[in-house]
């Protein structure tokens, strides 16, 4: 009997993450876990990418088979690991306060070098090794589409934070992983980025978010966290980069089953859309009529309040996944319509069979 593949999962307490357990397991796989100790423990405090923090969709209710800052437990799980999936790390919808900034670099440099060790030391080490990374490490771009080979690398905390933690995995030498830094673009499923859509489509502010002048501040600019605006993606037609969360599953096999690829990879469904058409395939897939726009006053004071940053609107993402199409991929969901009305569409039904007549 051939033994089951045995994937390491860290950061699994999120969105992507426990999809991506359930699915391996569904598979048949041994799945074992790095997470967090609770806070206060004075390990590193590492989330999932899309933990949701105290509503009870936060640390895996199994709980983690190795914590952070326990480097012989980690290794452990890795020695032998077919593959090591790492998406920890501190959500970035977040207020970009200096507290927030340092834990968003900490909560991935830091998990992502205690992974790099237990590799580097690990007698039988993975095969492959899969890092988040993030589509936003391009620039803004509203003139063309951002490649592995073409694109330009932009500015800005954000792009500072992709980049140093594409630099710490990268470096030195594993000879015998493979590592692919994984640049996804917004990840739609039921929940995480498009739950928080679906709520103002809902409540009638489904319309474009569109971008306009506003004062920065000397803090701000420093920090990189002011989002410039540019006339040339104004009216809602900032790109949207996308990918489908069975696409995000089904690319993670492509790479284990392709070991030819390495290094960056651009996780984005292949016909990107724009704000303003995307909100409206919202509105549609929802079954709500109208959506009323967001200008940038009201985006700045909104986002204030509910402590995050307007950048993750506004900011143009035109990314096309140039290596995975060359290699072969087949994405399950190419088209916006069709993710919306896959994930919409099937809350919609659940919400019809749940009302009572």
């Amino acid at each position: 009997m051939t033994a089951a593949r045995r994937i390491v999962i860290a950061g699994a307490s999120g969105f992507i993450g426990e999809y991506l357990v359930r699915a391996f397991q569904d598979e048949g796989a041994q799945v074992a876990r790095i997470g967090r100790r609770s806070v206060g423990s004075g390990v590193p405090d590492a989330h999932g990418l899309d933990a949701h923090g105290p509503d009870g969709h936060g640390p895996d209710a199994h709980g983690p088979d190795a914590h952070w800052g326990d480097l012989a437990a980690i290794t452990g799980l890795i020695d032998g690991a077919d593959l090591v999936i790492n998406l920890a790390g501190k959500s970035v919808d977040c207020r970009y306060t200096p507290a927030n900034r340092a834990e968003i670099f900490r909560s991935r440099l830091e998990t992502t070098r205690q992974l790099h060790t237990a590799v580097a030391v690990a007698s039988n080490p993975p095969r492959l090794w899969i890092n988040a990374s993030t589509a936003t490490i391009y620039r803004h771009a509203d003139d063309r589409p951002m490649t592995e080979s073409t694109g330009e690398i932009g500015e800005g905390f954000s792009v500072n934070v992709a980049t140093s933690w594409e630099e710490e995995f990268f470096r030195g030498e594993l000879p015998t992983t493979r590592r692919v830094a994984l640049r996804m673009a917004i990840v739609l499923g039921d929940g995480s980025a498009l739950a928080p859509i679906r709520m103002l489509a809902r409540a009638g502010l489904g319309g474009p978010q569109l971008d306009g002048r506003w004062p920065s501040t000397p803090a701000r600019r420093a920090a990189g966290t002011f989002h410039q605006y540019r006339p040339g993606s104004r009216g809602g037609r900032q790109k949207f980069s996308w990918i489908h969360l069975r696409d995000v599953l089904g690319i993670i096999r492509f790479l284990d089953a392709h070991p030819g690829i390495e290094g960056p990879v651009n996780a984005a469904a292949p016909h990107p859309t724009d704000n303003r058409t995307f909100m409206a395939s919202v509105r549609r897939a929802a079954g709500i009529r109208i959506g009323l726009p967001a200008w940038r006053w009201m985006l700045e004071l909104g986002t204030a309040v509910i402590r995050t940053e307007t950048e993750l609107v506004l900011k143009s993402r035109w990314v096309v996944p140039e290596k995975l199409e060359a290699a072969g991929y087949e994405f399950a969901f190419r088209d916006h319509e069709a993710a919306l009305a896959d994930i919409l569409g099937a809350d919609r039904g659940h919400e019809a069979a749940s009302t009572p007549v």
